[in-house]
């Protein structure tokens, strides 16, 4: 089969003109380094989330999703090594930018507010705390770059490059996503502190959510019960793994280090714990 991709952690295939299979895999990057040990079942997780909110949100933005019945895909994807991590998706045009919604006053941006006070050209109060909650959630895009992380840029940049309309309704359904989505997790003890959506363009124009959305590897995931302004919260997301290899002198070191089993297993359970929360049982 063609491929398309081999990202971090998804593998894209073309399965027709305007169709593509995507494989999520066991692999976990951090600093954007992938590490040579894969965390067991995490492909599973990441594609239960992401089809569970594909399906909650429907009424919101169209999704890319078409099937993850194995029948349905190509027979070179039909071995029980693919079951439930594999979907078949519309094929886009996409957007080339990513919405992250942030609602909580951590990472890069607690960073740069405590050097400036504020975040990609919005200024916050005086005074807030590391994890504190934004008076508003904020929505920053960004772009990739050809090596490295991804560049942040603004709402006016992206205005100008995809037309005001079009911005408009990218701005509209991200918030709209994120909001739905951040009650609907908070009920069930998961405050969803930031997260990026991807969007894309069908064959007649229509704004389309594609690749994942709301998982532990595109968002921040805290546990609400042991939420604290000021510090670092407990979180369903790498931050775990992270924080290991920051604590290590491994952060960014490439290739990348081998986890040993405990950190594995912690991070899955992390990762199936997310699932349990928040995914309906059938």
């Amino acid at each position: 089969m063609k491929k398309i991709i081999s990202g971090k952690v998804r593998e894209v295939y073309e399965v027709s003109e305007d169709t593509l299979a995507i494989v999520t895999t066991d692999r976990v990057s951090a600093f954007d380094v992938i590490l040579p040990t894969p965390v067991p079942d995490k492909g599973r997780v990441l594609n239960a989330l992401s089809s569970f909110w594909f399906s909650y949100t429907g009424d919101i933005v169209k999704n890319h999703m078409i099937s993850e019945d194995l029948k349905d895909m190509p027979m070179e994807l039909r071995g029980p090594e693919f079951e439930g991590r594999t979907i078949l998706v519309k094929k886009l045009k996409m957007i080339p930018f990513e919405i992250i919604v942030r609602s909580y006053l951590f990472g890069s941006m607690w960073k740069e507010y405590e050097k400036t006070g504020g975040f990609c050209g919005t200024k916050f109060p005086e005074g807030m705390r590391q994890a504190e909650k934004l008076p508003e959630p904020i929505l920053t895009p960004s772009i990739k770059a050809e090596e490295g992380h991804d560049v942040n840029v603004s709402l006016q940049y992206m205005r100008e490059q995809l037309g005001d309309q079009l911005a408009q309704k990218v701005c509209g359904a991200a918030m709209a996503l994120y909001k739905r989505c951040y009650d609907y997790a908070y009920e069930r003890g998961i405050i969803i502190a930031d997260t990026k959506f991807e969007f894309g363009l069908d064959e007649n124009g229509e704004l389309v959510v594609a690749d994942e959305v709301l998982t532990p590897d595109s968002s921040r995931f805290w546990s609400r019960d042991a939420y604290q302004v000021g510090t670092s919260p407990e979180s369903f997301d790498k931050q775990y793994l992270r924080d290991w290899l920051t604590e290590n002198g491994l952060n960014g070191k490439e290739p990348g280090p081998q986890l040993p089993p405990e950190v594995v297993e912690k991070t899955r359970e992390k990762y199936l714990e997310c699932q349990e929360r928040l995914v309906p049982k059938e």
